[in-house]
């Protein structure tokens, strides 16, 4: 094994608990209605596996994720804070930067959970779909009734307490026809770093309502208007998908890999103290060819050793046969770095694949959009 292949592990997703208090129509989690719980006295085995392993580096993000971790107490997390403090205390005298993340539908934040956000030092990511009559389209309770109205009062909790966030907005059909709308909405919510994830053919949720030349046509359209109303304001809205590669152009960096298919760059962990690497979407996933993506238990197993199995071998060889599948045919290839494992796997039933329709959504319609528009602004300016 060469050290030098893997890594460094920079975020840690940990499944805070399986429940959901949503029942959104597009979510890819089996579990979603129980209440699996990652026990906090696993928290120094975790780190104890990272740190004794050659894969850490001088920069970890632990994420609290999947399905929505404010259904636990923020006695959980005060719990949790402590548990890091203590087992890295040494590690961060000399240096090495730990720091928390959380991502959150944010119908249960109030004035209790922003104090404890606070005190803790968690940095807050919001899912948020647009406005009501397209976040409540998918984005519901299992009674039928839409999240919105709870999910703007979460994000004027923050707001009110001074506690910067980012967004994350899933694109449905719904929003494609109304790009105005979207970004008004952001706009005027002070809604100002935002990510849009496509919806996606993905685990449990076997079918999108974002596949076909048609929707793809859709969503330049959607890109163009949007870009062009955030332009017109002077830009008060930073989109991921125009921002990454706005920074790669700048810096003439392009990818020759991706965190998700590098291995140990991103370990993820369920409730059981199960693991995995390359893309977070696939722990726990049981699937036909390759069982389960997980490839041990923290108690059983090192990080190191588990890379000496016949299921990592698979996955490692299979991930860079369909990274070097991409590499060969894409032009898009230094701006994604080989596509994620994930959606290979749900579109194509194997890793060694290369296009697809995420990754239409996700890079390449979103480039040349961008590319197009600055075009058109040099040729404005000469």
């Amino acid at each position: 094994m060469n050290s030098a292949d893997y890594g460094p592990i920079g975020l840690v997703v940990i499944q805070a608990t399986s429940l959901c208090n949503l029942d959104c129509s597009y979510c890819y989690l089996p579990d979603r209605q129980k209440r699996h719980q990652f026990d906090l006295n696993q928290m120094p085995l975790l780190l104890q596996r990272i740190y004794e392993s050659p894969f850490w580096g001088p920069h970890l993000s632990i994420l609290w994720h999947a399905g929505e971790p404010l259904t636990l107490p923020c006695s959980y997390y005060d719990e949790a804070t402590k548990c890091l403090e203590k087992a890295t205390a040494e590690l961060q005298q000399q240096g090495v930067v730990i720091d928390q993340h959380i991502q959150t539908n944010a119908t249960l934040i109030n004035d209790q959970w922003a104090a404890c956000i606070k005190r803790n030092q968690i940095e807050v990511g919001v899912s948020i779909d647009g406005p009501e009559c397209i976040h409540d389209s998918h984005r519901r309770f299992r009674n039928g009734n839409g999240s919105h109205r709870l999910t703007m009062r979460g994000i004027r909790t923050l707001q009110d307490h001074g506690i910067p966030f980012h967004a994350i907005a899933v694109l449905t059909h719904e929003a494609l026809d109304q790009p105005d709308e979207m970004y008004e909405f952001l706009r005027d919510e002070g809604i100002h770093h935002v990510g849009f994830n496509v919806e996606e053919q993905e685990g449990v949720h076997a079918h999108s309502s974002m596949q076909g030349l048609r929707r793809e046509k859709q969503y330049r359209e959607f890109l163009r208007r949007f870009w062009r109303r955030n332009q017109r304001d002077g830009f008060p809205i930073k989109l991921r998908e125009f921002d990454q590669v706005l920074e790669m152009i700048s810096v003439g960096q392009r990818l020759r890999q991706n965190e998700m298919n590098r291995p140990y760059s991103i370990l993820s962990v369920d409730a059981a103290g199960n693991f995995s690497t390359f893309d977070p979407e696939l722990l726990s996933v049981e699937t036909e060819r390759y069982g389960l993506f997980n490839l041990g238990n923290l108690r059983d197993l090192s990080l190191e050793d588990a890379t000496q199995t016949e299921a990592f071998r698979q996955l490692q060889q299979d991930m860079n046969a369909g990274m070097a599948q991409c590499r060969s045919q894409c032009d898009y290839y230094g701006f994604c770095g080989g596509g994620t494992g994930s959606n290979k796997y749900w579109e194509h039933g194997t890793l060694n694949a290369s296009e697809t329709c995420a990754c239409r959504f996700s890079t390449k319609i979103p480039v040349d959009v961008l590319l197009e528009q600055l075009e058109e602004q040099s040729a404005t300016a000469s």
